[in-house]
C-alpha cells in the first residue's frame, strides 16, 4: 500500500490509543496523525479508557498497551471486542504472556517503530 493510500484509509479513522509510557504514546499519536487519523487519547489508565468506552464516542480501532501501571488492559480489550472494534496490542509482553483468549489479536512487541505500526493499521483494521 502506498503512503498516500495509507493516508487516505486513515483519513476518517478514529483510533483510541491507551498507553502509559508518555513518549511511546506521543510517538504513536504523531505517527497516526501524520497519516490522517484522529487520535483519541492517549489515555494512560485502564479506568479512564473504560469510562470513555461507556460513552457514545465513535472508535474505529484501538492500540492498547497490555500493562498500564500494573493493571492489565484486558477489560478494555473485552469492551472493544464486544463493540466489534479492531484492537492491536502494543506491548513489551511476548506472545506466551498473552492469555489464549487474546491470541488472535495482533501484537506489536516493544520496542517498535510507531510509523511502521501506523502504516500497518489499515490492513489490520480491514482484516479484523
Amino acid at each position: 500500500m502506498t503512503n498516500s493510500a495509507v493516508q487516505e484509509s486513515l483519513a476518517r479513522c478514529r483510533v483510541l490509543v491507551v498507553e502509559d509510557e508518555y513518549f511511546m504514546a506521543d510517538d504513536i499519536a504523531k505517527a497516526l496523525e501524520k497519516l490522517g487519523a484522529e487520535v483519541i487519547g492517549p489515555i494512560p489508565e485502564t479506568d479512564n479508557a473504560l469510562a470513555l468506552l461507556s460513552s457514545d464516542e465513535r472508535i474505529d480501532a484501538a492500540i492498547l498497551d497490555i500493562n498500564l501501571r500494573g493493571k492489565e488492559i484486558f477489560p478494555v480489550a473485552d469492551a472493544l471486542i464486544a463493540r466489534r472494534i479492531p484492537v492491536v496490542f502494543a506491548t513489551g509482553y511476548d506472545a506466551s504472556s498473552v492469555p489464549p483468549a487474546y491470541a488472535a489479536i495482533p501484537r506489536w512487541e516493544k520496542p517498535f517503530n510507531p510509523d511502521v505500526l501506523a502504516q500497518a493499521l489499515p490492513g489490520i483494521v480491514r482484516n479484523a
